[in-house]
Formats: structure tokens, C-alpha cells, sequence
């Protein structure tokens, strides 16, 4: 392990002239920033901490922080599920919520650019304004579009569209020395070198700091749909999927959900929006499908053929959302899954394995016997499209210590399975430091070393983000 040293009264009034007003210290930094939105994964209080306004401020205390080894933890609005954005350490947390202006847009080459902070919402809504569309549709839309691109966020429109990777073309980074430099550019297409952009994209935080970005938009569709299918059981909905894929429809997102999580959501929003019986029979599970288009007409005929599909392929009902209102009725309680697992759960930890769209009802089937083994509540939803599945396990009985051990068995067998199955340990939500473990088991030594190797090129002195993602403390 690296050695580290703690904040000085010395090295504070150094941060503080290097950020005059923006740096805080000791009892002036909220509580809020010691966790992410994953509790289980503990608390730590940062001993400084950057309201950054602009690059220069955040390479100067980086600077600074680099030549007297004081570990810095980046963060956004903090809503990681794997202690990411946790300074484990202590140290300085550089917070780039501030930096949240989306600087302009150039329609010609459909781009716009923008700082790290802006929330993923706030750019959606303005891109739709001026006619354009933001694909990337993570279910948290007040994060931060920074901390989307730090662990390739991919979100509900992935199918169609691709994950947050697809959409970043070039971006300022902060390196750990101070450095400021640039990666990627303007262009549709490269061949110039290593990837430094892809290696930054999915990264956690752990190489650098991005200070702004240039993102890929494109024209908004001008019809959109959403079909809601139920489903007698979740084998059913699941084998549908591969089906509707096989059609060529091209879905703009493609759900799973089981009953529970849905009376659940519909609990937390106070409303029902899916039905719970179909002609006196108990519905299971669901599809959720949206489909956009140029035109009506085509996107009509796109669902009709979808209909017949699924109707065939067993499914009870189609339920058909072409309002505005109804299909942000549909999605609203897709979208408050985890508020409404948090809002009944004393105890809850979480993963999004990612494995082929052909075993999605096997791996949920073993991932629910696997569950009543190590005597633990299963919740499930997720991404049937892609094959990236957001799997809780939750307790409102156990003692927090006996919770973790049971976790921890649970995730051994789970993440074992997903690998055997041609799979991975994350889809999304990335590694932080709550994966190191299960990603090292399941990549290997040689493609570990590979990724420290990397890590400590860009950050010799391992000040950036340790302990997340390659770097065990």
C-alpha cells in the first residue's frame, strides 16, 4: 500500500489560497459527503473538501495534494451504489456539482459540450428543447453526467441506442500530477493512438478528473410509445425477449420486472400503472417496451407486429401507452424501483451483472435459489434488452454484520455463475470498492495487473480514488 499523509494546518492554507473561498475543512464539510447512496458500504469524512468552480482550481489543489500524497476522491452528486465516490481515506474530496453549465451546442456536428456537473436530467430536457435527443437514459436522472461517463452508465434506451461510451467524443481531464490535457477530439472516427478517451470513459475516477465533455446528440424522434405486457411468469416475459430482438424492431428500451417490485414502486409513488390480474388470472411479471419513430403510421406498424409477438409468445395483455402522460406514468414507477426497495428495506446491498440476453431467466432463477440459501430477500429488475440486470438483496431482520457475510457468500456463488454463463460483475454501476474483490475473481490476475499497471502510469502515487475499482488498500 502507498503511504499517505493527513491534512495539515500548513497544507489547508495552501488549498485554500490555491481555491480562495471554495475549499472547506474539518467541521465545515456536510456529513453527505462521507457516503454514497449505497450505505452498506459505510462512512468516511473527507479532511477537506473542493467546491470546484473551473479546471484550474481543481489542477492546483491537485497539484498540490499530489506533491504531499494526500489521497483525493472525485465526486458528483454522490449517487453510486458501490462506494465510489467514499474517501476511504480521508484526504480532500474534489466536488464538481458546481460545474454544471452546458457551455453551447454546434448542430452541424451534433455535439454539445458541457462541464461534468450538469445533471443528467437537466441536459436531457435541454437537448429535447432545441429539438435533439441525449440517448444515455440511466434511471438515476439527477446524477451528475460526469459521474455517467465515469462508470459508463448505460440506462434503459442501451438496447437501441448504445451505453454512455458511445456518446463521448472528446473531454478536458485533470490528471493527478495537476496536469491539464485533452482526450479525443471532434470527430466522427480515429485511429490515432491509444484510446485515452476510452480508458478515462468507465474509469471511476481513479486516472483522472474530467472537467468537461463533448457529447454526441442526435435528432429527437418525433413519435414514441410505450407497451406495457404482463405476464403469468417471469420465464415467459424473459424467453419473449430474444423473440422481439429476432424481428428487427429495433425497441428504444426493453424492461423486466417481477409483481413484487411493482407493488412496491406503486406503494412509494401512490398510484397503480400496471394491472395486477388479467381476466381473474395473477400477473407475475411484466415487460415494459418502448418504441420510437419518424412517423405514426410506421411506428403503429412497429407495435402491432411487436403485439402480435408477444400475444404469441404468451403474453396476457398489451397494454398500449401513446400519450405523453401515460407513458410518463408507465416509466415513473420503472424509475422509482430503488426509492422504493430503500423506503422498505432496513438493509439492502446490490449488483448489476451484466450476461448474455439468452440466459436472463436461468441466471435470475439460480440468482433467487441462491438467495433463499444464504437466507436473504431477492428483488430483481433490469435491462432485458441487454442482459444487464439490477439484482438487491435485502433484510429488514438481520444484524448488519450477519448481513454482509451473507451478502458475501450470496455474491461469491452469483458473481462464480454470471462469469460461467459468459458474463461480467458490473452492466453499469461499476466496480468502486465494493466489487474489487468480485472483479479480480472473475477477470484474473493477468487482466488485473494489466489495469494496476495503468492505474500507475497516471497516478504513480496512487492518490486518485484508492481503493476503488484495481487498487485494494
Amino acid at each position: 500500500m502507498a503511504e499517505y499523509n493527513a491534512l495539515t494546518p500548513e497544507l489547508i492554507e495552501q488549498l485554500k489560497a490555491a481555491a480562495p473561498g471554495h475549499f472547506l475543512a474539518g467541521e465545515d464539510i456536510n456529513e453527505d459527503y462521507s457516503h454514497d447512496e449505497m450505505p452498506i458500504y459505510g462512512k468516511h469524512m473527507p479532511e477537506g473538501l473542493l467546491m470546484a468552480t473551473t479546471t484550474e482550481e481543481i489542477a492546483a489543489v491537485m497539484k498540490i495534494c499530489n506533491e504531499n500524497k494526500i489521497p483525493v476522491t472525485p465526486r458528483g452528486a454522490g449517487t453510486g451504489l458501490v462506494g465510489g465516490c467514499v474517501p476511504v481515506l480521508g484526504g480532500v474530496v474534489i466536488d464538481t456539482t458546481k460545474m454544471n453549465q452546458i457551455l453551447g451546442y454546434d448542430f452541424d456536428n451534433f455535439i454539445v459540450r458541457i462541464q461534468p456537473g450538469v445533471l443528467l436530467q437537466d441536459l436531457a430536457d435541454d437537448c429535447v428543447r432545441q429539438g435533439y435527443m441525449y440517448p444515455p437514459d440511466p434511471g438515476e436522472k439527477l446524477a451528475c453526467v460526469g459521474g455517467n461517463v465515469s462508470t459508463n452508465a448505460g440506462g434503459m434506451r442501451a438496447v437501441k441506442y448504445g451505453a454512455t461510451r458511445d456518446y463521448v467524443q472528446a473531454m478536458t481531464v485533470v490528471l493527478p500530477s495537476g496536469e491539464i490535457t485533452n482526450f479525443g477530439a471532434n470527430v466522427s472516427k480515429t485511429s490515432s493512438g491509444y484510446s485515452l478517451l476510452n480508458l478515462m470513459i468507465g474509469s471511476e475516477g481513479t486516472l483522472g478528473i474530467i472537467t468537461e465533455l463533448t457529447l454526441k446528440i442526435i435528432p429527437a424522434p418525433k413519435q414514441v410509445i410505450s407497451l406495457i405486457v404482463p405476464f403469468e411468469d417471469l420465464e415467459t416475459a424473459i424467453s419473449t425477449v430474444p423473440k422481439i430482438k429476432k424481428a428487427s424492431l429495433g425497441p428504444q428500451a426493453l424492461e423486466f420486472m417481477e409483481r413484487e417490485i411493482i407493488l412496491s414502486s406503486e406503494r412509494y409513488i401512490g398510484r397503480a400503472v400496471f394491472p395486477k390480474e388479467v381476466e381473474g388470472v395473477e400477473v407475475g411479471a411484466f415487460l415494459l417496451m418502448t418504441f420510437d419513430g419518424e412517423d405514426e403510421d410506421s411506428l403503429m406498424d412497429v407495435v402491432e407486429k411487436a403485439s402480435d409477438i408477444v400475444v404469441e409468445a404468451g403474453a396476457m395483455d398489451v397494454l398500449v401507452a401513446d400519450t405523453p402522460a401515460k407513458i410518463k406514468d408507465s416509466w415513473a414507477a420503472r424509475s422509482s424501483f430503488l426509492e422504493a426497495i430503500e423506503a422498505e428495506t432496513k438493509l439492502l446491498d446490490e449488483c448489476d451483472v451484466v450476461v448474455p440476453v439468452d440466459k436472463i431467466a436461468d441466471f435470475l432463477t439460480f440468482a433467487k435459489a441462491c438467495g433463499e440459501e444464504c437466507g436473504l430477500v431477492i428483488k430483481s429488475f433490469g435491462h432485458a434488452g441487454d442482459g444487464n440486470l439490477h439484482i438487491y438483496q435485502c433484510s429488514n431482520d438481520l444484524e448488519e454484520e450477519e448481513f454482509k457475510k451473507r451478502v458475501d457468500t450470496y455474491f461469491e456463488k452469483l458473481y462464480k455463475e454470471a462469469v460461467a454463463c459468459g458474463g461480467l460483475v458490473s452492466g453499469e454501476h461499476g466496480i468502486g470498492m465494493g466489487k474489487v474483490k468480485y472483479l479480480k475473481e472473475s477477470v484474473g490476475e493477468t487482466n488485473m495487473a494489466l489495469m494496476e499497471g495503468i492505474k500507475k502510469v497516471f497516478d504513480p502515487n496512487l492518490i486518485l480514488n484508492p481503493g476503488k475499482v484495481c487498487y485494494t488498500l
